[in-house]
C-alpha cells in the first residue's frame, strides 16, 4: 500500500493580502514560521521513509522546519509540486488586475496554467511516487491550490480539495486499487483552530 502525506506550506504575506503567488519566491511570514514549527513537531511523532518538497521558497522553508524536527532530510525538491503558474497575474491582487486588464481579465490569455495541466502534473507525480516507493511512508510539502486540484482528480470528486489551510495535513492511501483519504485538511497542531 502506498501512503502519501501532503502538507501545505505555512502562511505568507501573499496569503494575507490575497496576492497571486504562483511561482513567486515569497517567504513565510512570522505566522507561517510558527505554523511550520507546529506541524514539524506533529510530524516528528512518526517515521518517514521519503521526504519530497516543492522547490519554491515558502514550501522549502516549511520543509526545513520539518526536516529539523524529524531528523529526515529532504530527499528531493520537485518542480512538479509547485503552485499553479499564475502567469502575468503573479504578485498582483484583484484590484491591480482590474486596473491593468479590466474587469474581464479572467477571459484574457495571461499565461495562467490550466486546471487540466495542473491536475496532470499532480497525478503524474502521485503515480510515479506510489510506484517507486510502494509500501513506504512518503511526506510531501506543497501548495494549496495545486494540491486541491490534484486531489479532485485523484479522488474523481469535485467536492473535495477546497480551501486547504496553511500547514494542513492530508494523507491518501491506495488500497485495493483505489485512493482514499486517511486524513483530510487536518490542522489539529494549530492552536487557533
Amino acid at each position: 500500500m502506498a501512503t502519501i502525506t501532503f502538507v501545505r506550506h505555512g502562511n505568507t504575506d501573499h496569503n494575507v493580502e490575497k496576492r497571486a503567488q504562483g511561482h513567486t519566491s515569497n517567504p513565510l511570514n512570522e505566522r507561517g514560521r510558527a505554523q511550520a514549527a507546529l506541524v514539524a513537531k506533529r510530524l516528528a511523532e512518526e517515521p518517514w521513509d521519503v521526504f519530497i518538497s516543492s522547490d519554491l521558497v515558502r514550501a522549502h522553508e516549511t520543509a526545513e522546519f520539518i526536516s529539523a524536527a524529524t531528523g529526515k532530510a529532504v530527499d528531493l525538491f520537485d518542480e512538479r509540486l509547485r503552485e499553479r503558474d499564475t502567469g502575468k497575474i503573479a504578485n498582483t491582487i484583484e484590484a491591480e488586475r482590474i486596473e491593468r486588464w479590466g474587469e474581464h481579465w479572467r477571459e484574457l490569455d495571461l499565461g495562467i496554467e490550466t486546471h487540466e495541466s495542473m491536475r496532470a502534473r499532480g497525478i503524474h507525480f502521485i503515480e510515479e511516487i506510489a510506484s517507486k516507493f510502494a509500501g513506504k511512508k512518503v511526506l510531501v510539502v506543497t501548495h494549496g491550490y495545486f494540491l486541491g486540484q490534484t486531489l479532485k482528480e485523484l479522488m474523481q470528486d469535485e467536492s473535495t480539495g477546497h480551501d486547504l489551510r496553511n500547514t494542513s495535513v492530508t494523507t491518501v492511501a491506495r488500497q485495493d486499487g483505489k485512493w482514499t483519504y486517511l486524513l483530510y485538511d487536518c490542522v489539529k497542531h494549530l492552536p487557533e483552530q
